[in-house]
């Protein structure tokens, strides 16, 4: 596929702002899909004591649920497009303990060893260039911190079902061309450890359509 010039911002302008949150209030399949990745991902959530970063935070719905986990203090969500940044900072500006602000991945705007915590939840399909992502991660996270890696393993159950939420659910057209990367063959452990991270966690769930895989350095 050639982008040509288009930036990550370019590939999801047609994402609403508060997608998640709206998705698991009025669709029963992305309640069911994204309630089990949360009990997923929380089972391997420890307490962090600094804080937290989520890259490809989208609305913060899922932040929310990192950060009550994790019981952090302290919780700083990227994304590339604004608009969805905007939502989340009116909308859990209550909660004192989570902002939200636009940032590459790529190009992660932090000093090394900011973090006790990186998530990257099904979001490292969408970038452009991964290792250099997981680069800057193993960069931001301090040395005794963890980092959480979500992304769909592309087996073929998922490419049936990505391919009928794509072309023929009213709700999934907007993603089509926003996964750029493919995880097959357990690459995502395979470039974890390329970039030197110690792999403590990987499995495969929902049918082995997801990959869970959770990192020190």
């Amino acid at each position: 596929m050639n982008f040509g010039n288009l930036t990550a911002e370019d590939l999801h302008k047609n994402v609403p702002k508060n997608w998640y949150f709206e998705s698991i209030r009025v669709d029963l399949f992305q309640r069911f899909w994204h309630r089990r990745r949360f009990k997923e991902v929380s089972s391997i959530i420890d307490p962090v004591k600094n804080k937290i970063l989520d890259i490809g935070c989208n609305d913060g719905t899922f932040s929310k649920v990192i950060i009550d986990k994790s019981g952090v203090s302290k919780l700083i969500g990227i994304d590339v497009v604004k608009k969805t940044v905007e939502w989340a900072n009116k909308h859990w500006k209550k909660t004192g303990r989570m902002k939200f602000m636009v940032a590459d991945a790529e190009k992660l705007p932090f000093p090394a060893q900011t973090f006790g915590a990186v998530f990257a939840l099904e979001v490292l399909e969408h970038v452009f260039d991964p290792e250099r992502v997981l680069l800057n991660v193993k960069r931001v996270l301090k040395k005794d911190g963890y980092a959480i890696f979500l992304v769909p393993s592309d087996n073929l159950l998922f490419r049936i079902i990505w391919f009928l939420w794509l072309h023929f659910y009213p709700r999934g057209k907007i993603w089509r061309e926003t996964h750029i990367q493919t995880y097959r063959g357990n690459f995502l452990v395979k470039i974890s450890k390329k970039v030197g991270f110690k792999i403590v966690v990987d499995k495969k769930f929902l049918l082995g359509m997801l990959h869970l895989v959770k990192v020190k350095k």
